[in-house]
């Protein structure tokens, strides 16, 4: 235990400036919980103050640390449960009672002594000690004082025995010039004694005579010193006397300055319930104007919805008001969310009757043959009256949605049910009328209603463009995106019906998106607007924008541009919910399907309308700022069904071409899916350009070029009028000529496998149908080469008897100018029976016979100069005259 004080006093109190008077080791009664110390320790600087500490070891390391203190005149009783024997329990009495179990009976004990003699030191009004063992304390007083007396004793006998001390620097000096003053004080240490003694005596009678001649001046002192000590003790007692006053002030002081602490807490109490209460009170207060206003609901005047929404916003904000969980369950806050609840659920009731009255009487009104009104013009009717009255009443919808989602949902539900029926006639009547315009003008029947609407909208949009194209003029002055007609390409090749068929439906699908997208989009804005399906606070702008849409229903313009101005462009798009998604689905249920519909008319229509339309979506896809709304997947889905019906186009020309049979009485000439890639080509390379969709035709160019390769190679092996060189260096030159005028980048590496086929393929047909037209001639020199060859020179031939001179001069007489010019007619005569007039290839042709002829002619003359040097042998006709038949023949045909 001494280790542990120690430590407790180095740790705990010194630094506190504190002294450790005893100290306990226990625990709680009852509770097996970690040991701590009851501590008494007294302040070492004046005025003294006696403080009981409980201290406890920290869980982690071995640092002690104050965990609970009492001040000393705090304890009102001490409870040492003695009845028979001792035991190590005790009770302390505070402010309340903590009952403790000490280690040991004599730790108890001596902490017990210690705390009764801090308390009849340190304190005015004594606690009270209880159940001690009889006698305990006044023995203790008693062996307290024997054991003073025994160390005064001893230390008076400590004194005694240390009365000698060593001399002083002066008594040294002294005592050396008294022995300097006696010459055998050195030599006669006796003799110098017994002279000191003799002095000493002289000196002694000499005080004795002076004390007894002054001893009248002796008592006057002593009775002045008698004097002086009892005023001494006088003064003695009245400080005494005034020790004891200022004691009992100080005790006084020390109540009142107790007593004014819990004064003031006391008073912060009550300064920290007043500001609750008076919070309290401020967050439930709704004013006596709103109650009535929403018991009153006025919901059909502009004044009076401006009312509600404020009263209900009053209303969401004191029952939504953030109290504390002790505060909810007083009688007066429960009573008062008692009152908000019902006045909640009576102004919802009325608000959701109201709205859904509303709801269906619009949808009933606009239901009245709107779209009679706008079918004249080709347009979808808008909507844009009943969204500006439906506006003013989105706050309300918020307010629903936050206190009654269950009713929330039914007025939605009861929206959509109203208004996609609506939608659906709308959408199916708008597209039918399309079919109608695309068919009629398919008919070539003039005055139909298509072609007149198209028309004035054409002389509308000649007032603000100078552009040739009035129909894309007339999308572009009604503000929605007019994007580079595609179907302006180049048809030439197309009949003029189908040309103009194919743009007429480019148009009309362009003028069905450009109408679908503002239409749903505005409907879209006014949903997230209305129902509060916004991700983010931006409902100020939106507000604003829908409520100047409205400003003129008939309006060219309508919502979408008023609602999506130029602030609208340049600020981020928020996302849309799978929310807001699911509403939209239920408001145009058969948006995609009348698109996917119209996409089957097209196709069958025209199989070629299918790149129109997967190009006029695309763009519209990409163009779309929130790729996540409902309009920007059904396009989405569109296109991949529209990408499908591509491919099976594709596949369907593939199949086309692998299918085609060559005619067996007449000549080939330009395969048919030859001149189709061509067609197909010139009109895709003008409907994809600056396309995002471009990767698409990449592909299929390279699939049908594939194939087309393959194919040329099969027809010209199942010919039989047109030799199989003809056919594929003739369409391999064709499709080398349409890649060149095309300049397709993608089909670069195609186009240069072209010209190398057409190259091969021509030189080929001139290899064998040119052949060896002076026979016997070439023979004879295949002759001459065998016997080069087995090593015989070329000065010894003319003496082999089968090549001499005279043979070779009997073969080259049979060849004459007139003979060689008379092969050639014939040979021209079947070149122009086998090509065909379309590739004007006749020419090239025999001009690269001429080529050849001319080859073998020098390659005869430079064998007779090697074998037969200055024999004088040479051909009928010269070079000059070989060019003048090749050019002969060629003109007189």
């Amino acid at each position: 235990m001494t280790a542990i004080k120690h430590t407790l006093q180095r740790e705990v109190f010194l630094p506190s400036e504190e002294r450790l008077i005893a100290v306990v080791h226990v625990t709680k009664e009852g509770k097996k919980k970690k040991a701590s110390f009851l501590c008494a320790a007294v302040t070492t600087e004046k005025p003294v103050t006696a403080t009981i500490y409980q201290v406890k070891k920290q869980d982690k390391g071995d640092v002690f640390k104050k965990k609970a203190s009492w001040p000393i005149r705090q304890l009102k009783v001490f409870d040492a449960k003695f009845t028979n024997k001792e035991v190590p329990e005790f009770d302390v009495h505070f402010d309340k009672v903590y009952r403790w179990v000490a280690s040991s009976i004599t730790e108890k004990n001596a902490f017990i002594l210690s705390l009764w003699k801090l308390s009849q030191t340190y304190v005015v009004q004594k606690p009270e000690f209880m159940n001690i063992q009889p006698g305990f304390l006044e023995e203790s007083i008693a062996g307290t004082e024997v054991e003073h007396a025994v160390h005064q004793t001893e230390d008076i006998g400590l004194v005694q025995e240390s009365d000698w001390k060593a001399l002083s620097p002066k008594e040294e000096s002294d005592v050396e010039l008294m022995m300097s003053q006696c010459e055998y004080a050195i030599s006669n240490a006796e003799l110098f004694v017994e002279q000191l003694s003799k002095d000493l005596s002289v000196l002694d009678g000499a005080n004795i005579h002076s004390i007894m001649g002054s001893e009248d001046q002796v008592l006057e002192l002593m009775l002045l010193l008698d004097t002086g000590l009892q005023q001494a003790t006088r003064i003695e007692q009245k400080l005494d006397e005034y020790e004891q006053k200022i004691q009992s002030v100080k005790d006084l002081m020390d109540i009142m300055k107790d007593k004014d602490a819990l004064i003031n807490v006391r008073n912060k109490n009550h300064q920290r319930l007043l500001e609750e209460l008076s919070s309290l009170v401020h967050k439930l207060d709704l004013d006596h104007s709103h109650v009535k206003v929403l018991l009153n609901a006025d919901l059909c005047s502009q004044n009076g919805i401006f009312q509600c929404s404020q009263a209900a916003k009053a209303l969401l904000k004191c029952s939504t008001a953030d109290i504390h969980p002790s505060m909810e369950k007083m009688t007066a806050v429960q009573e008062q969310q008692k009152r908000f609840e019902k006045l909640k659920a009576t102004f919802a009731k009325q608000l959701s009757h109201h709205l859904n009255n509303l709801f269906i009487h619009q949808g009933n009104e606009m239901g009245g043959g709107t779209l009679t009104l706008y079918s004249q013009e080709l347009k979808l009717p808008q909507h844009t009256k009943c969204h500006r009255e439906l506006l003013p009443y989105s706050d309300l919808m918020s307010w629903l949605k936050a206190v009654d989602n269950d009713s929330f949902l039914k007025l939605r539900k009861v929206y959509t049910t109203s208004l996609n029926k609506l939608y659906d006639r709308e959408v199916k009547e708008f597209m039918e009328l399309i079919k109608q315009g695309i068919s009629m003008s398919r008919s070539d029947r003039k005055g139909s209603l298509v072609a007149g609407t198209l028309g004035h909208q054409s002389s509308k949009s000649a007032n603000n463009s100078s552009s040739s194209s009035s129909l894309n003029k007339s999308f572009d002055s009604r503000g929605r995106s007019s994007s580079q007609g595609v179907g302006d390409v180049d048809d030439s090749r197309s009949p003029d019906g189908e040309s103009a068929g194919r743009k007429k439906f480019d148009q009309m699908f362009e003028h069905i998106l450009s109408e679908l997208g503002p239409w749903c989009l505005a409907e879209q804005e006014f949903c997230v607007r209305f129902f509060n399906l916004t991700a983010e606070d931006d409902k100020s702008h939106t507000s604003s924008a829908a409520v100047s849409a409205g400003g003129d229903e008939s309006a060219s313009d309508g919502p979408w541009m008023m609602m999506h101005g130029s602030k609208a462009q340049t600020a981020k798009q928020r996302q849309i919910s799978e929310e807001v998604r699911q509403m939209m689905g239920e408001l145009f249920p058969i948006l995609e399907s009348e698109l996917m519909n119209f996409e089957a008319f097209g196709n069958a229509l025209d199989s070629r309308n299918c790149l129109y339309m997967l190009v006029r979506m695309g763009n519209h896809v990409s163009k779309a700022q929130d790729t996540g709304s409902f309009l920007s997947k059904a396009y989405g889905n569109c296109t991949v069904q529209m990408k499908r019906n591509f491919d099976n186009f594709i596949k369907m020309q593939m199949a086309a071409m692998r299918e085609f049979k060559a005619s067996k009485k007449s000549k080939v000439g330009i395969i048919p899916f030859v001149n189709s890639f061509e067609d197909f080509a010139r009109q895709a390379e003008g409907i994809f350009k600056a396309s995002e969709r471009r990767s698409f035709l990449d592909k299929a160019y390279k699939d049908l070029i594939a194939v087309i390769f393959s194919e040329v190679k099969r027809v010209s092996q199942e010919s039989q009028k047109t030799p199989p060189e003809v056919v594929q260096f003739e369409n391999y030159h064709h499709l080398f000529a349409v890649l060149s005028q095309l300049k397709i980048v993608s089909l670069e590496a195609q186009r240069k496998d072209a010209k190398q086929m057409y190259q091969e393929w021509q030189q080929a047909y001139v290899t064998v149908y040119l052949g060896q037209p002076m026979e016997k001639v070439h023979i004879f020199f295949d002759g001459i080469e065998s016997k080069l060859a087995a090593g015989i020179r070329t000065e010894e031939v003319g003496y082999q008897l089968q090549f001499s001179k005279q043979e070779l001069r009997k073969v080259i007489k049979e060849y004459t100018g007139r003979e060689v010019k008379k092969g050639l007619e014939q040979l021209y005569k079947r070149v122009e029976k086998h090509l065909c007039e379309e590739e004007n290839l006749l020419q090239v042709v025999w001009h690269s016979m001429q080529d050849e002829f001319l080859k073998q002619y020098k390659y005869f003359e430079s064998m007779i100069g090697k074998c037969y040097p200055d024999s004088g042998i040479t051909f009928e006709f010269s070079i000059a005259d070989l060019l003048g038949y090749f050019s002969d023949i060629a003109q007189s045909h």
